[in-house]
């Protein structure tokens, strides 16, 4: 009889583990992983996946700093994982109290995190939309009609450094083209130590597109390591290592050729080179920014693409080149962009302070 009561109504599983919460202060509360949990574990896999970032909207941010940045700037958290209550004395607790808390140990996060020192600290967040956030009133103030644009720079460590230089430089907007590195990725993120919430990034564009994200009458120059000596022999695209930067240090002036359509050519491995306009070359510390400027860097293998040669000769924009002594090759990507973003604020910033002594000391005629 028992036998048969069991095989009607099957025994029910049964239920979940109370939830241990408990308080780091007034409204305020937590949860303990119990062991055994592989929440963390799981989301770090999946949050470190382009197609998941894409697909869910989500990004994960790892340290103190970082993500005390995103908070203040409004990204939305949505999950931290901590491994002591003193690490959320450090955050604002306003925007801790909409989010999903949980303790772990510091070994768990030791195991899952990519800092060879780890802080114990790792926020899942919603991915940032640069519309909606707020970026530091300082950054504002210093911001600069000086922008970037992105061509195919793939590897994190060299975006993630671009990204502070142009932070560093009062750049008004960076724009990322397709073939360019995830801008999370993890390696970038690190790499941008908070960049990413002090100036707006534009993501995943095609060129087509770029014109429209750029202000009104913006020239667009492109960092180049042609030899300033060659502009009369055809121009491909650059297939130098950084695609930006170097010159070979040939002491010729550069040539002020007026931009025109180069016929085809073909590599050194005997493929098809793409036909692409001529440009001005200058030295990048003439002068270059009577107008708003936007400054593409090239990638670090294929380097500037016939896309961003034709956008720069459109808006009749220059090849601004690094001279460095004979022999050595071109520059880092990373170095290069901050070489030129910061000449062209000195720049900047040098003929504000002559406007303004003209505007207190007009020249009386």
């Amino acid at each position: 009889k028992e036998r048969a009561e069991a095989q009607q109504s099957p025994r029910e599983p049964p239920p979940p583990p109370a939830v241990e919460r408990s308080s780091a202060g007034p409204g305020l509360w937590y949860e303990k992983a119990a062991p055994g949990d592989r929440r963390l574990g799981k989301v770090v896999t999946i949050a470190k996946s382009k197609k998941f970032r894409d697909h869910h909207g989500k990004v994960l941010l790892e340290g103190h700093r970082l993500i005390k940045d995103a908070l203040q700037a409004g990204a939305v958290l949505q999950t931290l994982f901590f491994s002591t209550v003193e690490h959320l004395k450090e955050l604002p607790e306003a925007e801790l109290k909409r989010a999903n808390l949980v303790k772990v140990k510091f070994e768990d996060v030791k195991s899952w995190s990519d800092l060879v020192t780890p802080q114990g600290l790792i926020g899942i967040f919603s991915k940032p939309n640069h519309a909606e956030m707020s970026y530091p009133a300082t950054q504002l103030t210093s911001s600069l009609p000086l922008l970037l644009i992105g061509d195919n720079i793939r590897d994190p460590g060299n975006l993630g450094t671009i990204l502070r230089s142009a932070a560093g430089a009062g750049c008004e907007k960076v724009l990322l083209t397709k073939g360019c590195v995830d801008p999370w990725e993890p390696k970038v993120l690190r790499a941008g130590m908070g960049a990413h919430f002090r100036l707006p990034i534009v993501a995943n564009l095609d060129w087509e597109s770029v014109p429209s994200n750029l202000p009104a009458g913006v020239r667009v120059c492109v960092a180049d390591n042609k030899d300033p000596g060659a502009q009369a022999e055809t121009v491909s695209v650059s297939r130098a290592a950084g695609g930006a930067g170097s010159a070979p240090g040939n002491p010729k002036a550069p040539a002020k050729s007026k931009p025109k359509a180069a016929p085809e050519r073909r590599d050194e491995e005997g493929a098809a080179g793409v036909c692409v306009p001529e440009l001005a070359a200058q030295y990048y510390y003439e002068n270059w920014t009577q107008t708003p400027v936007a400054v593409v860097i090239g990638g670090e293998t294929h380097g500037l693409s016939s896309d961003a040669l034709h956008l720069a000769a459109s808006t009749g924009g220059k090849r601004l080149v690094i001279p460095v002594v004979p022999g050595v090759d071109s520059l880092n990507s990373a170095i290069a962009a901050g070489i030129v973003l910061f000449e062209g604020k000195r720049q900047f910033l040098r003929r504000h302070k002559q406007e303004d002594e003209r505007q207190k000391f007009p020249v009386v005629g």
